[in-house]
């Protein structure tokens, strides 16, 4: 983008690749700092936060911006790793001023705001906020919608105002393709009042899928922000194991009446994994495998493999029990693996395919012999029965390294990963720590 000559807005910057002047991808823009600046002066723009590959998040000083077009932000520099923190006088434009209700100056009608535009000052590196997309009338939801118009920042007034009901449509609007761990990962980053208004905006299925890839203390503080009858439904809507989980964070007497208000064929199964140690093969489990009858056809096993919501590792393999084909199933007789179904006619009954050598585990198997027995075998899913020999669930190996891993590891970055770039901090100053001025 040539400096003055265009602009860009936001929305656009969301999730686009950021290059090095090699054409290497440093990673992804995923919100654009700026300083909110008093009597309607526009707000400068001091950088963008960017997460590189290993999930941490950096700024990148917009100094450094050398052009915007594409779809793609081109960069110049060395990349300073120093993880991203929020200072008191810079304001977020996608967590923060999105979904913010402001006012017209001239008529003093309230106005929400959809996006914001970014131009390049001539003959200069900087950038600034100048125009504000808007649509008039509370609120920003599409049942609704009234006009929209693009007005100057000094035609504006209100973002330096707290908002204690700000909405969140438009900022899960710029979000809406990002897979459940990614979005997890932007409302991790968010303050807790934002966090609380984009979980209240999200479906409960959404929001199920991103409590999973939370860490423990967000799930905890998000359910605990959201009305005992909706609680229970996303409990409902995610994972038992998951659900599990989280309820096991929580005070007994909360934990029981969120099982009360669920239905009694979702908190059933929660309850069970509740009732085992949480490293144990039982406490890990899920109990929601691939279970047919051994006069079930390839086709049938096949059709159940292909259903979209299910993980890779439950796709991996079709356990074959004796009925009922809900867990706790009647006997255990074995399991057929993908690659076996793939290689036998669609009529073939996977009676006939069972592979019964593996020895099944008890709900009270360790962490360690379990995590031992998934790679002595190479297998990525172990059922688990009872003494009865019914199958209770499976546990997968997903389920494993959440429990291998650190407990902040969602948090962290992991120890030795592999990063983009691996510069000497030192040999860069970050462009934040210099002396305030007014330009800043």
């Amino acid at each position: 983008m040539a400096a003055g000559s265009s602009r860009v807005f936001v929305s656009h910057l969301s999730g686009i690749a950021v290059f090095d002047p090699s054409g290497d991808q440093v990673g992804r823009v995923r919100d654009v700092v700026t300083m909110l600046r008093p009597g309607g002066r526009p707000p400068r723009v001091l950088g963008l936060v960017v997460e590189v590959v290993s999930r941490r998040r950096i700024f990148f000083p917009m100094t450094r911006v050398t052009g915007v077009e594409s779809g793609q932000v081109i960069t110049t520099g060395v990349v300073n790793m120093r993880r991203f923190e929020q200072r008191p006088t810079e304001t977020l434009v996608l967590g923060e001023l999105l979904d913010r209700r402001v006012r017209l100056v001239e008529t003093g009608e309230e106005v929400t705001v959809l996006d914001v535009g970014l131009v390049q000052l001539p003959a200069r590196r900087d950038w600034q906020i100048d125009k504000v997309f808007v649509r008039k009338g509370r609120g920003g939801t599409l049942r609704r919608r009234g006009e929209t118009l693009t007005v100057e920042w000094s035609a504006v007034t209100g973002f330096a105002l707290e908002e204690a009901d700000q909405g969140a449509a438009n900022l899960l609007a710029t979000f809406e393709q990002l897979r459940p761990a990614d979005l997890a990962n932007v409302l991790h980053h968010l303050s807790p009042k934002r966090r609380a208004e984009v979980a209240a905006a999200l479906h409960d299925d959404r929001l199920a899928d991103v409590l999973e890839e939370l860490p423990e203390d967000d799930q905890v503080e998000i359910l605990g922000k959201l009305k005992e009858e909706r609680a229970a439904d996303v409990l409902e809507a995610m994972d038992p194991d998951d659900a599990a989980d989280l309820l096991s964070e929580l005070p007994e007497e909360d934990k029981e009446r969120l099982l009360q208000l669920m239905r009694p064929q979702d908190a059933a199964p929660v309850r069970r994994l509740l009732s085992y140690e949480e490293d144990t093969a039982g406490g890990m489990m899920t109990t929601e495998p691939i279970v047919l009858p051994p006069d079930g056809a390839v086709a049938d096993a096949l059709a159940r493999v292909r259903q979209a919501d299910l993980s890779a590792p439950l796709a991996a393999q079709v356990f074959v029990c004796r009925p009922p084909d809900e867990t706790p199933t009647g006997t255990y007789l074995g399991v057929v693996h993908f690659q076996r179904l793939l290689r036998e006619p669609p009529f073939t009954l996977v009676g006939s395919l069972v592979d019964n050598d593996l020895r099944p585990l008890p709900p009270d198997t360790g962490l360690s012999v379990l995590t031992s027995y998934l790679a002595t075998y190479n297998i990525v899913a172990a059922p688990v029965v009872d003494e009865g020999g019914h199958l209770l669930g499976a546990v997968t190996v997903d389920d494993v390294l959440d429990h291998l891993l650190p407990d902040n590891w969602r948090e962290a970055t992991a120890q030795g990963a592999t990063e983009l770039y691996q510069p000497d901090v030192g040999a860069t100053a970050d462009l934040r720590e210099q002396p305030d001025t007014d330009e800043r």
